[in-house]
C-alpha cells in the first residue's frame, strides 16, 4: 500500500489560519478530490468536519472514499457512510492496511502531517505563491527531493503550483 499526502500550502509552508485555509483555490479542489477518488483519506477530526462543511448542503458529501477520522473523542462517529474512526496515526494506518489495497492518502491537518510525514511514500503539494500568515504549519518535506511533475498555474487572485514528489 501506498501512503500519499495532498497539501497546499503557501511558500513558508503555512496550511491553515484559525482552522480555515487562507485561500480559495477552485483548481486546487478539483485536483483533491481527482487525487483522493476511490481510495481511502486518513484525516483529523477538525479538517474532517471543516471539509463537510464546504458540503453541508450536500446529501452525499464526500462520495467515492473511504474516510478514516483520527480524533482523541472516543465517542465520535461520523455521520457519513463509509467512515472509520481511529485514535492515534498507528491505528488509523493498521485500518487503512486492511481496507486499501493501493493508496491511502493523509489530508490533513497539521498534527497528522507532522505524524505521518516518515511513513509517506508521495506528497502531492500545491504550493501557493506568497505567505499568508499562517498559525499551522506543513513539516519540513527536504527528503522529498524527486520531482515527479511540476506544474506551474494561476487564477485570477492566486500564482500556485502542482508538484508530485517522492523522496
Amino acid at each position: 500500500m501506498t501512503i500519499s499526502i495532498v497539501a497546499v500550502m503557501d511558500e513558508k509552508r503555512g496550511i491553515g489560519k484559525e482552522g480555515r485555509i487562507p485561500w480559495h483555490i477552485k483548481e486546487d479542489l478539483v485536483r483533491f478530490k481527482n487525487l483522493t477518488l476511490g481510495k481511502t483519506v486518513i484525516m483529523g477530526r477538525k479538517t474532517f468536519e471543516s471539509v463537510l462543511s464546504y458540503y453541508a448542503k450536500s446529501k452525499n458529501p464526500i462520495p467515492d472514499r473511504r474516510h478514516i477520522v483520527v480524533t482523541h473523542d472516543e465517542t465520535y462517529h461520523p455521520a457519513i457512510p463509509d467512515s472509520y474512526v481511529a485514535h492515534s496515526m498507528e491505528e488509523a494506518l493498521t485500518i487503512a492496511r486492511k481496507i486499501e489495497p493501493k493508496e491511502v492518502v493523509i489530508s490533513g491537518g497539521g498534527q497528522l502531517f507532522a505524524q505521518g510525514i516518515q511513513n509517506a511514500d508521495k506528497l502531492y503539494l500545491t504550493i501557493v505563491k506568497g505567505a499568508f500568515d499562517a498559525d499551522t504549519h506543513f513539516p519540513d518535506y527536504s527528503r522529498f527531493s524527486n520531482v515527479v511533475s511540476k506544474e506551474e498555474k494561476h487564477d485570477d487572485k492566486y500564482a500556485y503550483t502542482f508538484l508530485e514528489l517522492t523522496p
